[in-house]
């Protein structure tokens, strides 16, 4: 009996096992680890009919019994989709494909809006699944962020279950790149610049990546002020464009923009006030004119969609604001794992700041990150693997501020708030511009210790005394 291999024990591996064996698929997990977190794992698959193999590297070898009766190869996002393995099994006839691709087999029947771009699409994602149930329409929210897109194939397959009007999927360039069958109803794309260089080579292979996903949407919704998304308008005829820079639809042709007096409009006229969401930023007036649209596409009435905006509660890691400590207002912005994003958040939230940054650095372009330093922060506690890294970018830009440097960020908070204690910040932002994986799971599991340490601030005797 043919069977489908699955390498990896993590979040998208355990859901492609479980959606493929449903199928009546005979299913093998391969996992390299042998820790007792991967042996929990296992058991609980075993327990449900499923073979898992650990300690299974990531090597030609490790599939070789299996080679005669494989059907297909499925890898999680963090695989290289270029790893020799990968290609050697290839060169074998054996189909490689990601998680991402094995949910649309299962998930094709219901329209997906496809959400890339190299930051914003978070809040884009859990913005658009609000606004659509709040407007009555079940739309759950998967990929990226939430469930994983197998997990939500298995929970369809439930007869119980209401099927979704739409589902709303975030497409990493990782889930793109091996899922080239996805073609959603509705694509957004939210902004491009340099990021995941060290994976995919160039920034023209990383664009062409996420270009492949809007060329297969029937309708792409695209951001008109996204420099590099802009620069090639030619390549998107028929594309819906969004704007809240430009105040009326002329220069380029928009579908939705802000005008002089504040409301978003469309060639009919106004629809709502723009500050109908609260979030702050110029970023995220961008964001909600790309929900806008794609939920006009989707069918929405304009009140619905402002409803929407209004209700919305912020999103976990993106500007979350944890209150105030010591007059300052506090953000948890875990989510920015590179410079452009976490120049956004530098952007967004008042000034003078003091900044924590750290972790595992990437490849970019830090030059607009140094310059907001300079122009709104006032003091930088770095902390994590690469904070010397930061610390040599910052001293050889000139920054004039105060910098520490600490190897947590237990640390670096302790120093933060203490320094904040002389009342001249107006901010305490997280925003590590670095990736999170030199010392925590993920930049979930790094937010919620920064949220956790500040509610631990705000209810000690000494902060309540100010």
């Amino acid at each position: 009996m043919a069977c489908s291999l699955i390498v990896g024990l993590g979040r998208s591996g355990v859901g492609a096992a479980r959606l493929l064996h449903a199928q009546g698929h005979q299913v093998v997990v391969l996992e390299r680890d042998n820790g007792p977190e991967q042996q929990s794992k296992a058991q609980q698959l075993k327990d449900q009919g499923i073979q898992t193999e650990l300690g299974c590297h990531l090597e030609f070898s490790s599939f070789q019994p299996w080679l005669d009766q494989v059907e297909q190869v499925v890898i999680s996002p963090g695989i290289p989709w270029d790893h020799p393995t990968l290609m050697q099994l290839r060169d074998h006839g054996v189909t490689v494909r990601g998680e991402m691709a094995v949910a649309w087999q299962a998930l094709r029947h219901c329209p997906w809006i496809g959400v890339t771009g190299t930051n914003g699409k978070t809040t884009v994602t859990h913005l658009l699944h609000h606004v659509l149930n709040q407007a009555g329409l079940h739309a759950p929210m998967a990929g990226n962020v939430g469930h994983s897109a197998a997990e939500l194939g298995l929970q369809c397959m439930d007869p119980s279950q209401t099927k979704p009007d739409w589902i709303v999927m975030e497409m990493s360039s990782y889930q793109i790149e091996s899922a080239n069958e996805v073609r959603p109803t509705i694509g957004i794309w939210t902004t491009l610049t340099p990021d995941h260089l060290e994976r995919h080579g160039s920034m023209d292979a990383y664009r062409d990546i996420k270009q492949g996903l809007l060329q297969r949407s029937k309708h792409a919704v695209l951001n008109a002020d996204d420099t590099d998304l802009k620069s090639r308008q030619a390549h998107w005829p028929d594309a819906q464009w969004v704007s809240s820079a430009q105040t009326n639809h002329e220069p380029f042709n928009l579908e939705l923009w802000v005008n002089p007096e504040g409301f978003v409009c469309n060639k009919k006229g106004a629809l709502f006030p723009a500050n109908a969401l609260a979030m702050p930023g110029e970023h995220n007036r961008q964001n909600m004119l790309l929900v806008t649209a794609a939920a006009l596409q989707a069918g929405l009435e304009p009140q619905a969609i402002e409803r929407g905006l209004r209700s919305f509660p912020g999103v976990p890691h993106r500007l979350e604001n944890l209150g105030s400590l010591h007059g300052m207002n506090v953000f948890n912005d875990s989510k920015a794992t590179n410079y452009d994003a976490a120049a956004v958040a530098l952007q967004a939230v008042p000034g003078p700041i003091i900044l924590l940054a750290g972790g595992l650095s990437k490849q970019g372009d830090a030059s607009g990150w140094l310059q907001l330093l300079q122009d709104k922060v006032c003091s930088i506690a770095l902390f994590g693997s690469d904070r010397d890294v930061l610390s040599g970018l910052i001293r050889d830009f000139g920054y004039t501020g105060n910098v520490t440097s600490h190897s947590t960020m237990t640390d670096a908070v302790t120093a933060a708030v203490e320094n904040g204690k002389n009342g001249n910040a107006a901010s305490l932002l997280l925003s590590p511009a670095c990736a999170s994986f030199d010392q925590y799971k993920d930049f979930e599991a790094r937010g919620n210790h920064f949220r956790e340490m500040i509610e631990q601030y705000s209810l000690s005797p000494s902060t309540r005394a100010n």
